[in-house]
């Protein structure tokens, strides 16, 4: 079968497992890298190609009906678990196959519209593969936060607050679910909520991982955090200092989340 290559968009969050890439060249040549090595996912509007790695690292590239290459998103297959209630599917207009879920964190009742820690959003690299879901709907799921330029590292609690020089204090364990606080700029209207979200939380586990595609590091964390736990990758280079168990991890993170059967 003959996939066509389409733009692709560029995504910094490749180099968070280990795809170092600079610019949209490099994004072609990843996707070119991976074709010999990805499962063929069919779904109802085209079909999806997956990747993986041995160290966690994945590649959703996404095909239409056409035969077409339209799109891709990474994700990492880690430890994570945590409950959800999903409330509310949404479709991007990036690609046919985008897509993700609003939801709940632990949510309190059967009533998962309105109970919880709090509301966010996460893309799913595989979205039409649920076509039928039910919502609203209490699921498991595994959650990885790909890291960017502010991602810290914090010996302790104490220096994690003393770090904060805004009058707003945030726990070392928190969630701020900065996509759903999307208004346009312009008009003033309220665009499609975005998979971002910024936290904090303690290192529970972490390791340096080596894709063995690319032979390029990048180090993945599990996280506790508000709501539970998180995977978090990120790019060496985001990283100063040796981290520890124990220490406290923050920034704003992309949010790609995956459903567990």
């Amino acid at each position: 079968m003959n996939y066509e290559l389409c733009t692709i968009n560029l995504m910094s969050n490749l180099s968070d497992i280990g795809f170092p890439v600079r610019h949209e060249g490099d994004v072609n040549d990843v996707i070119m890298s991976v074709l010999n090595h990805v499962g063929e996912v069919r779904c109802p509007r085209g079909f999806y190609l997956k990747f993986s790695d041995k160290s966690g690292a994945e590649l959703y590239l996404q095909g239409n009906i056409d035969q077409e290459l339209i799109g891709f998103n990474p994700h990492f297959a880690g430890k994570s678990r945590r409950k959800v209630g999903l409330t509310q599917a949404i479709e991007r207009e990036a690609s046919e196959l985008d897509g993700g879920f609003h939801a709940w964190a632990n949510p309190l009742t059967e009533d998962v519209e309105v109970s919880g820690e709090y509301p966010f959003v996460f893309d799913m690299p595989d979205f039409r593969t649920v076509p039928n879901l039910e919502l609203p709907q209490i699921v498991e799921i595994q959650l990885t936060a790909f890291a960017s330029n502010d991602f810290k590292i914090f010996a302790s609690e104490t220096e994690f607050d003393e770090s904060q020089e805004s009058e707003i204090k945030y726990a070392s364990k928190s969630f701020v679910p900065s996509g759903l606080f999307t208004p346009d700029a312009e008009t003033k209207e309220i665009v499609p909520p975005r998979p971002i979200g910024i936290f904090a939380g303690e290192i529970k586990e972490f390791e340096l991982k080596t894709n063995s595609l690319t032979n390029a590091e990048f180090y993945w964390f599990l996280v506790e955090t508000l709501g539970g736990e998180v995977d978090v990758v990120s790019d060496p280079k985001w990283i100063e200092t040796e981290p520890k168990i124990g220490e406290i991890v923050s920034g704003q993170f992309w949010l790609s989340g995956r459903l567990l059967k």
